[in-house]
This record gives C-alpha cells, structure tokens and sequence, in this order.
C-alpha cells in the first residue's frame, strides 16, 4: 500500500513498502484524489463521495479497507482504496459521524465511530453491522457538556487505542473531557486531573495520542494547549500554555516514525471565536525534538501569516523515509518530505478542508451553514 488519507479526524499514520503515490483528502464536498506518478507532481485525479463533508478517515491496517466518517451522515466503506464507496452504517443510529479509529483483536479489525452528540459504536465485520457502546447515554456530568458554536451540541472528535491491548479505548469529548475504558466499553472512567475551575474552556479535547513504544505517555491538545501524561492520563503536565505561544489553539498532533522524541504539532494561534473578527486563523506548524520541552517553526513554504487553519495533518512514512502532508480550510494541501523543514503546496482550489463550519469564520460575514452567525468558540 502507498496510500495516505488526510482529514480532520480519524486515522494520521500510514506505512507503506514505497513512497506515497495517493492521498485521499477528505474535504467539505467528498474525497478528491491526488496521485503522484514516478518523477511527476501531485495530480488531482478526481473526486469521489460528491457532496458529502467528510469529518475522518482511516485504511484498516489489517484488511486494507478505507473508512469515510460524514458530518450529518454515516460510516462509508470502499474496498479499492476510494474509488468506489457504499454505505455501511447499519446499526449507528446518530446521523453524524465525526470520527474513527481501528485496532485489532486476534488477527481481527476492529473499527469505532464516534459521533454528535456523543456516542461510540463498534464494527467486527469491515462496517456491515455495528453495535452501540454501553455507557454513554448515562454518562456522569452531561449536564456541562456542551459546543460553543450552535447548535451547541459536543461530539466524539478523537479516539485512540493503546496498541498493546485493544480492549483500552480513549475518547476525547469536545467539550466533556477524556474518557478512558480498560474493559472494551463495558465501563467508562473519565481522566479529568488536567481541569481547573480557572481554565478559559471547559475539558475542550481536541486530539489524543499516545506515544509510540510508550503508549503510557499521553499526549492532548486542548482549547488551553498541549497537556502530557506519563501515567496512562492519571496525572497530566501542562506543556504548553494558550497564552504567548505560536500557537495557542493546538490540533493535530503527530509523532515522527524515526524518533518518538519529535513530536509535530499543528493548530491555530487563537481560538476559533477569534477569527470571526480577523478573518484569519495565523496557523502554523511547530515542531518538538526533545518531547515538547523546545519549540521551533516548521512551517517554511507556508503562507505567512496563513490565513486559513490547517484542519489536517497526517503522515506516511516509507522504507526510506517520510513525507508529511497538511489541509487547510482555504482548500490547499501541503507537503513535506524533509520533515517539516520546508512544505510545498501540492494542491489548492479544492473544497475546504474542514470540522464542520470553521472554515464558515474565515469568511466575510462568518454565517454558519444554519443561517446562524457562529459564536465565540472558548
């Protein structure tokens, strides 16, 4: 396999036994295509799932089947790696899919969706059927769970499973906090010692990730920047703050598969509320080789300042090195192959790449889709 998918949620790491040659970008009107031919440049191919916002995507690692997560729809399932899809949603009954991950059990992929409002369900048949997760209809402290833009309803925007043991499953709610099972969902137990009453937002969970060869280490980006964990998320460090730090709104976080010190991180200067009166996201990507302590930009190649958001980050990494690849709401994707120290724009005049209506707030006017002005994100 040489194919990576690049969207706002879902799956960011591919491996393959050569270069990258395909990228699937899930965008706000389908998946187009970019294909990249021996001694040629990335090529827009085509574009597959018209009309649908894609929120996440993911290759099962096990089978080779692609996975499209729709905002206000369901799971899609293509056996050939985009160019065909069909609905695979039966059982998910909440129709907006905001992300997946798969892992697997005795040989055997497992796929989760998670969507809005909260909820996860659960795939042993490549997406034929799925079953809903007990728990979290009844989850404790719903009451405070909420999304600051309307229609003010939170979602399952991250999900991650520790590689020694798919039976434990995190959750990253935005805005509820990060939700931990040991047992395969049987019960539910929420990590919450990074909150404070003095925080700006409320457990606004963007991204977690584990460390590679120490899942215990647990990374999270958040409305108040980038927390760690050493302790399976116990206990948390806050390592960068939203103040005074290039990018206070981080994302999309990713480690490099040569060195699990260097971490990449992508996001926003500021707060999403923001850009409804500047109009510009000032994103950028930094990057980390000593686990977060030092920072330096790694965004050479990019606008500067960039106006719209990187709303994906994803990586591939072949038998010779790899490259890196970044959507932004304007419809342009980045990529690099000399980790991070220069970017080229290998794509643009695509739909936006996008959560939902955030690519909305760098617009004139910043009226949702609903017909709503979106409000202040915290």
């Amino acid at each position: 396999m040489t194919t990576a998918c690049l969207a706002p949620n879902g799956m960011n790491v591919y491996r393959g036994d050569g270069p990258c040659t395909r990228l699937l970008v899930g965008t706000a009107k389908g998946v187009t295509l970019l294909e990249k031919a021996p001694g040629s440049d990335w090529k827009i191919s085509g574009t597959t799932l018209e009309g649908s916002h894609i929120s996440s995507m993911l290759i099962d690692p096990v089978r080779g089947g692609t996975y499209a997560g729709v905002h206000r729809g369901t799971v899609f399932y293509s056996p050939d790696l985009g160019k065909t899809w069909e609905a695979r949603g039966e059982g998910i009954n909440i129709n907006h899919v905001y992300s997946l991950v798969s892992t697997a059990e005795n040989g055997q992929p497992i796929v989760y969706a998670g969507t809005e409002p909260p909820n996860l369900f659960r795939s042993r048949d490549e997406g034929k059927s799925w079953e809903e997760m007990p728990g979290w209809r009844d989850m404790k402290g719903k009451d405070k769970w909420v999304f600051p833009m309307p229609p003010h309803i939170p979602h399952a925007k991250s999900l991650a499973v520790d590689p020694r043991d798919p039976n434990k499953l995190y959750v990253g709610v935005e805005q509820a906090g990060l939700f931990k099972t040991d047992d395969g969902g049987k019960t539910w137990y929420e990590h919450d010692s990074y909150s404070k009453p003095t925080d700006e937002s409320y457990r606004d969970v963007h991204q977690c990730v584990l460390r590679p060869n120490h899942p215990d280490e647990v990374y999270m980006t958040t409305g108040m920047g980038l927390y760690r964990s050493l302790d399976g998320g116990k206990n948390w460090d806050h390592v960068t703050s939203r103040h005074g730090f290039p990018i206070g709104y981080p994302d999309k976080l990713i480690f490099s598969p040569t060195d699990d010190r260097t971490i990449y991180m992508a996001g926003s200067f500021s707060n999403p509320g923001t850009w409804i009166k500047s109009h510009t996201a000032n994103a950028a990507v930094l990057v980390s080789h000593d686990l977060g302590a030092t920072w330096a930009p790694a965004s050479n190649g990019m606008p500067s300042p960039m106006t719209a958001n990187l709303e994906a980050m994803c990586l591939y990494a072949g038998p010779t090195g790899f490259s890196l690849f970044g959507g932004a709401t304007d419809g342009t994707v980045y990529c690099s192959d000399d980790g991070g120290e220069n970017w080229r724009l290998i794509a643009s005049d695509l739909a936006p790449v996008s959560k939902v209506e955030h690519y909305r707030l760098l617009l004139p006017g910043a009226v949702s889709s609903r017909g709503e002005r979106p409000q202040p994100h915290a």
